[in-house]
């Protein structure tokens, strides 16, 4: 194990989930192999040891000051604190020597879990006495673990660019066959859709989670699947990437000084398209969801005479019912069991577009949760009443910018916890490595 997991005895559920997480993150670093935790798999992002050292440092930064510990090396708790998003073309060039040795490293990280375990376990016998900001041990617990879990998927994005031959590969996923379907559009009727949270709903949540609202959304149209890769194809054939009508300025610009000219899972071959998995390469599995970058998603709407649906259209589609009342899931209220939606960690890579339809909306559509982030044409911006964390002041403000756009839904690596309906992802429009397809709406 690249982290120290101490397995404290207690019967807390925060403390034990947030063991858990820590166990699953430790997991994801062990199939790279060791001469490799010093690449940088994706250009935009740190090298993979700045995240072993994040996952902890978060932590650390986190909780430190109200669990009253000090600081072992406050040079790696600055080194290790933050990540980056270059939005301006701009990119890192730190080499591996600029960090310091796997050993070094791991002794930090032992020193920095072994206190935060020790102190966390006398707090939680009265975690009302320690809070931050205002806000309780409870919340910052919650903050923890889904910042762990949401880089538990998101540097799977970044593992997969690896070569193959750089991971230790896992139990390879059975390709599930694809049952016979026709892509077609399902009607919504007209009504409310509910964003957000409420702020003493007593329900955990992110600053940009808040302040709920509802919203009247007019009747739409919507694909009752997620586009497939098989769909996608049509649109490369048919000259989609070479057509500069297909795309906005900036779009174009970008696909044009980057080369774009396919998704970037996808590789060509002489009989084909192969289509790079976690582990493997596999010829590309047609009925799959396609999983490209928003301006490529957008470029396929035009092409296709449609458009992206917006967030409230999505959460409509995906939440909504003909009797006007609003689920917790698509499919009801029951809990999201892997019979629901490709989702929760329990497989690498996707399935066939209509796989579940036990997980399908109270309208039929299907997928809404799992199996890829769906884009939206929504650029992420608060809502009504946003309040920024202030021990996190950055945490969504920071990318206000006109230049992210918000997704919803979830991928085969998003964590069950954060597949409740008011949770908001967002990534920047020409950023193609993460798990996310997208649907069409015709309104």
């Amino acid at each position: 194990m690249l982290t120290a997991i101490h397995d404290v005895a207690t019967s807390q559920p925060l403390l034990d989930r947030l063991l858990d997480a820590r166990r699953r993150s430790d997991a994801l670093f062990s199939i790279v192999r060791p001469g490799s935790l010093y690449d940088r798999p994706i250009p935009e992002r740190h090298r993979i040891i700045f995240y072993i050292g994040h996952l902890e440092a978060f932590d650390w930064n986190l909780l430190r000051d109200v669990l009253g510990l000090r600081s072992f090396q406050p040079e790696f708790d600055k080194l290790f604190s933050f990540g980056i998003d270059p939005v301006d073309g701009g990119l890192p060039a730190d080499q591996p020597a600029d960090w310091p040795s796997l050993g070094v490293v791991r002794e930090y990280l032992g020193k920095i879990c072994g206190a935060l375990d020790e102190a966390l376990s006398s707090a939680m016998r009265n975690p009302e006495t320690h809070t931050r900001d205002g806000f309780g041990l409870d919340t910052l617990l919650h903050v923890a673990i889904e910042h762990r879990l949401m880089h538990v998927e998101t540097l799977a994005y970044m593992l997969h660019q690896l070569p193959l031959s750089s991971k230790i590969s896992q139990a390879s996923d059975t390709v599930p066959a694809s049952a016979l379907f026709t892509p077609r559009m399902i009607e919504i009727p007209a009504g409310a859709a509910t964003l957000g949270l409420l702020r003493d709903s007593g329900t955990f949540g992110w600053d940009n989670e808040f302040e709920a609202q509802s919203v009247d959304v007019p009747a739409l149209e919507i694909d009752q699947f997620m586009v497939t890769n098989r769909q996608f194809l049509e649109f490369m054939n048919a000259g989609g990437y070479e057509d500069r009508a297909h795309w906005d300025n900036e779009s174009w610009n970008w696909k044009t000084a980057q080369a774009v000219l396919h998704p970037v899972f996808w590789t060509k071959a002489n009989e084909g398209w192969i289509l790079r998995t976690m582990f493997d390469e596999i010829a590309l599995p047609l009925d799959w969801p396609v999983y490209v970058s928003h301006a490529e998603a957008s470029a396929y709407a035009r092409w296709a005479g449609k458009s992206l649906p917006s967030e409230t259209q999505w959460q409509r589609a995906a939440y909504g019912s003909p009797d006007g009342t609003e689920r917790e899931y698509p499919w009801g209220n029951e809990a999201p069991l892997s019979q629901r939606g490709n989702f929760d960690l329990h497989r690498w890579d996707p399935v066939p577009v209509n796989y579940h339809p036990r997980g399908q909306s109270a309208f039929g559509v299907h997928d809404m949760l799992g199996n890829g982030w769906e884009w939206t044409s929504t650029p992420f911006a608060p809502l009504p009443g946003f309040e920024a964390f202030p021990f996190y002041s950055g945490y969504s403000a920071n990318f206000f910018d006109g230049k992210h756009f918000v997704m919803k839904g979830g991928s085969p690596r998003t964590a069950a916890c954060m597949l409740r309906p008011t949770f908001r992802n967002w990534f920047q429009a020409h950023y193609q490595y993460v798990y996310a397809g997208f649907r069409c709406t015709n309104s």
